[in-house]
């Protein structure tokens, strides 16, 4: 999941880039922990920790550009401890080949959490050292064994308006329903949140979703594939098939939704209600060369909130501290997936289960869409 969204999120900041959108504010607050620090650390593939260093994995693009402004400048001038960006891909293998290795070259990973846990279980990853990282800093029952929730994002409901006059779909039962709301769908590609959209849809009430009833879902989804014009992998793809009016109705990223709605000039809009809220997460890789006491400390830096808002601002990540909440513009907070109205309606997808069924679940669900 992971790997998919932070290529959008890439996609966003270079189209932000390029149409010179920064506000005044981002650019203050980018300016303040750059300035304040050492110039920007490297970013490299395969870059290489050496004394008072540390290696963050990420998944390419300009995210070390954000990830520096953030995290890493700051971190240089509270600890002196410079923070390289390498941006080749934190995958499971890659990770596993590291430690086995015997000479791990990374020290912290932006992953998945279910794909950390899973790894930690191997003697991979290090435990997380709550007496340095702050769980009163994330949103409850965010922190895990062996990674630490940073940011957020959500699958949400976004509509075309123009074509349902007053009615607003205010769950996946709408989505599902073509006679209420008519004209073709859209869903993810890799499966992560659409079980639970399916068995929603179909009466399951959200507290009662996990564990997943794979075969209800896989049901409700293969009954509706007349529906769906197509099946989007990539953010871009997910926006496109609304645009041009392919589509009536698409689960989508959230950070696509202010987007989408201003490229629509206000005609395609979204709902969080039912939304799916993901997270990501930072872990350390077992035996990292800049050692586990300063990769804890610099995930504990990146708890900092007005650091976390840098990530909201340039990617359009949900700040995983709530403290951030109150440091977001009034006319922002609607685009914030975790902002506490936003959250209320929506349901945190289960990592545990995630962790031990989305290899099986995944081959399941591409073989019903490629049917």
């Amino acid at each position: 999941m992971t790997d998919n969204f932070e290529k959008d999120c890439l996609d966003i900041l270079e189209a932000k880039a390029a149409r010179g959108e920064i506000s005044r504010r981002r650019f203050t607050q980018i300016a303040a922990f750059v300035l304040a620090g050492a110039p920007l650390a490297l970013k490299a593939k395969g870059a290489q920790a050496a004394a008072n260093e540390l290696v963050f994995v990420n998944w390419g693009g300009d995210a070390g550009k954000a990830y520096d402004a953030a995290y890493g400048a700051p971190f240089l001038k509270e600890a002196g401890v410079t923070v390289k960006q390498d941006g080749s891909g934190p995958t499971e293998g890659a990770i596993e080949a590291q430690v086995k290795s015997g000479k791990p070259s990374w020290d912290i990973v932006d992953a998945d959490p279910f794909s950390a846990e899973a790894l930690g279980k191997k003697g991979l990853m290090e435990e997380i050292d709550y007496s340095i990282v702050d769980k009163n800093k994330m949103r409850p029952g965010f922190g895990w064994k062996y990674s630490a929730s940073t940011y957020f994002f959500s699958y949400i409901i976004a509509y075309d308006a123009s074509k349902f006059g007053d009615k607003v779909p205010t769950g996946m039962a709408d989505f599902f329903d073509v006679e209420k709301f008519p004209g073709k769908r859209s869903l993810y590609k890799w499966g992560a949140g659409m079980w639970e959209a399916a068995l929603l849809a179909d009466g399951v009430a959200p507290d009662k979703l996990y564990p997943l009833d794979l075969d209800r879902a896989h049901k409700k989804l293969a009954a509706f594939k007349d529906n769906v014009v197509s099946y989007w992998g990539g953010g871009a793809e997910s926006q496109s098939v609304l645009l041009n009016g392919e589509a009536s109705m698409a689960l989508i990223w959230s950070t696509r939704a202010s987007l989408i709605e201003q490229d629509s000039g206000g005609s395609i809009k979204f709902v969080w209600d039912q939304g799916l809220i993901s997270p990501g997460a930072m872990g350390v890789v077992k035996g990292n060369p800049g050692g586990k006491e300063t990769a804890m400390k610099f995930i504990a830096s990146a708890q900092d909130p007005a650091k976390q808002i840098v990530m909201f601002d340039m990617l359009g990540q949900g700040p995983a501290n709530p403290a951030a909440d109150a440091l977001i513009p009034a006319d922002k907070k609607r685009l914030n997936p975790v902002d506490p109205e936003n959250m209320k309606k929506q349901i945190a997808l289960d990592m545990a289960w995630y962790e031990t069924n989305y290899g099986p679940a995944l081959d399941a669900y591409t073989k019903i869409i490629s049917a």
